[in-house]
C-alpha cells in the first residue's frame, strides 16, 4: 500500500526572493518603450511589461532572475518569446536579452539600491 500525505503543501516564505525585487525599476522599466519594437516587422500589441530572462544564470531554484536584469516589452513580444524559446527569439529579432537587461539596469534611476548584490550591473 502506498502512503499519500494529504497535508497542505507549506508555502515559500519568499525571503530567499526580496533581495531580488525592485518594484520602482520595473514601473520604470514599463515607462520605457518595448525592446524590439520595430524589429525584423515586429508591431507592438498591448501594454509594457518587465520581461525577466535566466540568460544570465541569476535564477536559482525557486527563484526568479533578479529585476535588474528585466527588460521592457510589449504584451505580444512577451508572449512570444514564451511561446518560441529565448533563443530562437532572440535570434529573430537580434537582441540579446540577458545584454540588454544589464544595460536597462545600469541606466536605471534605481540603480543605487542593487549596487553591493552580486552580479548587479555597475
Amino acid at each position: 500500500m502506498i502512503r499519500v500525505d494529504t497535508r497542505p503543501r507549506k508555502r515559500n516564505s519568499h525571503r530567499a526572493d526580496a533581495e531580488r525585487r525592485f518594484p520602482q525599476h520595473l514601473q520604470w522599466l514599463r515607462g520605457r518603450p518595448c525592446l524590439i519594437e520595430g524589429r525584423a516587422g515586429h508591431v507592438c500589441t498591448g501594454r509594457m511589461e518587465a520581461s525577466h530572462s535566466d540568460a544570465d544564470g541569476s535564477k536559482g531554484m525557486g527563484l526568479k532572475a533578479h529585476d535588474f536584469t528585466a527588460v521592457p516589452l510589449c504584451r505580444g513580444a512577451h508572449e512570444e518569446k514564451d511561446r518560441i524559446g529565448l533563443l530562437t527569439w532572440q535570434a529573430k529579432y537580434g537582441v540579446n536579452h540577458a545584454e540588454a537587461g544589464r544595460e536597462y539596469g545600469r541606466k536605471s534611476p534605481h540603480r543605487a539600491r542593487w549596487a553591493d548584490i552580486d552580479g548587479a550591473p555597475r
